[in-house]
This record gives structure tokens, sequence and C-alpha cells, in this order.
């Protein structure tokens, strides 16, 4: 098998990070280049200034082709935001040939009758992802092409997002010159990267903390359940720090990389200072306390998202905390306390994934390996389609790509 270039941009409130990979099977992927640049012009995942995030997006890609030495024509985007929201929905529909075969085009209509829910006006359905199929009402089937029934079922995990949104997102991407390959729900692409098969069969949480939103997606019986966005993350524990201890933001958000713990009943004495650079300090105690409060709340505020209060049996093998945020120091065993499930860190995994990578180990880009990752291992793609980009625009995409091969 040939290998293919394939890039991803992950447009998060706080970093803008684009990733260059040469993929020629599942297990086998080249990272070639990673570009990261702080993010301008995004509030909690959506976009509030056209230019500032089309200047943070560019020099987000420039970097990843000076590394790889490859031009980025298209790109596979993340989407998050408090804009997204999710149900599940059934669909049925009837074989009616006499040899009751199920074929693909029955495979395209029950999704079609399950994807016909209302719709709140200015929101479109941006993934339809099919759970589980059932054949005259035998449940559990995971591909029912080539078997035999009169009635197809299909369970579906429906995510709707805000056209406005979309298309500011889409904007961004494309006045840079780079299409938008599809785009891809950012805690869907999360899971690819961290959770193993046997947690998104068993049933687990995973909640990806970035710096503008908490990402959450609920995995059982193999495919995603459930899914929601909350609008609080790294930004409000810095918020925190910067009033509660009268420090400039940037210096806030230092300190709670450098210093930042939320173990319980810290031994340290209320006098402690940390310090950093122009002369600020803090008390350690003080800092950790106000870092404490804000991860409980968040923690909190994941299982009133859930969709039911029996998470314990929901999730059996617990939580999984990845993204910037999941780096504070004790959060882990914060987490454990506090909701009395697993609770574990979660980094991209590494198996089949070569190159320059070594950056991509770390919780903060978990999104961003698995927007490639998606695409790699056949995922089911959006509904998105790119309408500035027609038909002459999809040959100059193929043409390139002929040339680069």
């Amino acid at each position: 098998m040939a290998r293919k270039i394939i890039s991803a941009i992950d447009v998060g409130t706080t970093k803008i990070a684009t990733i260059v990979a040469s993929v020629k099977a599942k297990d086998d992927i080249e990272v070639l280049g990673v570009g990261v640049v702080p993010s301008r012009g995004l509030h909690k995942g959506i976009v509030v200034n056209l230019d500032e995030a089309k200047q943070s997006i560019a020099a987000s890609v420039r970097e990843a082709q000076r590394i790889s030495g490859i031009r980025v024509d298209s790109a596979y985007v993340g989407v998050t935001g408090r804009h997204v929201s999710s149900l599940n929905n059934r669909g049925v529909v009837a074989i009616p040939r006499d040899d009751r075969l199920v074929r693909t085009d029955d495979l395209k209509r029950v999704l079609s009758a399950a994807r016909n829910i209302p719709i709140t006006e200015g929101k479109k359905v941006l993934h339809a992802i099919p759970r589980s199929y059932a054949l005259d009402g035998q449940e559990g089937v995971k591909q029912p092409v080539g078997m035999h029934g009169s009635r197809l079922d299909v369970e579906t995990h429906i995510i709707t997002a805000s056209v406005t949104s979309i298309q500011n997102l889409a904007k961004c991407v494309r006045s840079i010159g780079v299409d938008v390959e599809d785009l891809i729900l950012e805690p869907l692409a999360a899971g690819e990267a961290v959770l193993t098969p046997e947690e998104r069969e068993t049933g687990v949480i995973m909640a990806d903390m970035g710096g503008g939103t908490t990402d959450i997606a609920v995995f059982k019986n193999g495919s995603i359940y459930h899914t929601s966005i909350i609008p609080v993350a790294g930004y409000q524990v810095t918020s925190d720090i910067s009033i509660g201890l009268g420090l400039p933001f940037s210096i806030a958000e230092k300190m709670k990389k450098r210093y930042g713990n939320v173990t319980s009943d810290q031994e340290v004495e209320q006098m402690v200072q940390v310090g950093m650079e122009n002369g600020h300090s803090a008390s350690y105690k003080e800092l950790c306390s106000i870092i404490r409060a804000r991860m409980e709340e968040l923690l909190q505020l994941i299982l009133l998202e859930m969709p039911t209060s029996d998470y314990h049996n929901l999730a059996p093998c617990g939580l999984v905390l990845t993204g910037g945020t999941a780096n504070l120091s004790g959060l882990d065993e914060l987490g454990q306390q506090m909701l009395q499930i697993p609770v574990r860190r979660g980094r991209p995994l590494s198996m089949g994934i070569y190159g320059i990578s070594d950056i991509l180990h770390d919780p903060s880009y978990a999104t961003t390996l698995g927007l490639a990752l998606w695409q790699v291992r056949g995922k089911e793609g959006s509904t998105y389609r790119d309408s500035k980009n027609g038909s002459w625009s999809s040959f100059v995409r193929i043409l390139r790509r002929l040339l680069r091969a």
C-alpha cells in the first residue's frame, strides 16, 4: 500500500496545533511535522475574531510545513464549543425484496431515518454515527450487510452544531489556502488517541480538559454513547488564581503549570512562597487551594453531564482525564476520592506511531493526534460539506496530491 499524506488542525482556545503525517496502515503512521502556536481570536472553542484566528492557524500550518517539508493543501479540523449537543435516536426500515438480503442502500435508508429529527434553527447535524443494528429484533448486530431479515433497525448517536460556528471556523482555514477535508468533533478524536479497545467496549468516560472547554465523551459497547461540552476548563483555573492572588493573568498561568497541585491535606505551611519573574510571588498553600476548589467543581460538572446518575454501571472502566489541564499534579487522585471510580491520566497511545512524535505523548495533544487517527482508522465521517469548494476545487486538490505522490 502506498503511503498517504494527511494533515489535521486542532483549533483550540489556548493553542493551535497542526500535524502532518505519512500513513501506510492503521499501525504504521510516521509523524513528519508538528506546528504549535498560541491561539488568538477564539473563546471557549468558538471563533470571535476572524483575523486573529486566521493568523494563528496560518502560523501553526507554516511551522508544520517547515518541519515536514510538505505543503498542507487540506486538513481534518476539530470542532468544539457549547453550541454542540447530542442525542441517541433509532431508525427503522423494511427490507422489501424477496431475498430479504440487507444491502448497502438499506444502511443508507435506515441511517437517513435515524437522522430525521427536529433540529433547532441555526443548527445542523455534524455527525450521525451508527452504534449498533438490529435485524428482526435481534440486537447487537455490528455489520448487517449480507445478512437476511425483513426489518432493519439502527441506534445512532447524532451530534448537532451551530451552522454559524462551523462556517466561521471553516472560513478561517480556507482563507489561508487550506481546504477542509472534514470537521470532526474533538472529544471523538481525543478518544481515538487515549482510550483502549477494552475501555470502549466495557464503558468509560473521557474528559478532555483543554483551555476553554472540557469535552466529554462516553463510550459503551465499542461505540460512542454520549457527548457533551462544558465551557469550563484551564482558563477558568488561571482566572481564579489571577483574581484570588492578585497576579497578572500570564504569571498566574505560569504558576499554575509550574507549581499547581490538587492533592488533598497537603502538609504545607501557610507562609511558604513560590516565586516567578518580575518579583511576583504567592503562598503555595493558597495557590493549590484555589486550583483544587475549581477542579472539584469541574469534576462535579462532568458527573452532571452524564445521561444517567448510575455512572458506575455506565462506565465500569471509570474516568480518563486528558488535555492540558489533566497535567495538574494529583488530579487523578482527587478524581478517585470524589467520584469513587477508577481515574487515570490519558496520554496518547504511541503504538504504531513514530517519527517526530515525542511532543505528542503529552495529554495536551490527544485531540491533535486523534484527528489524524480518526481518518486513518476509517471512522464515520461528518455530514459537513464545504459549499465553497466545488468540483474545480476538488480537481485541484486531487491534482496536487498526484503531483506530490
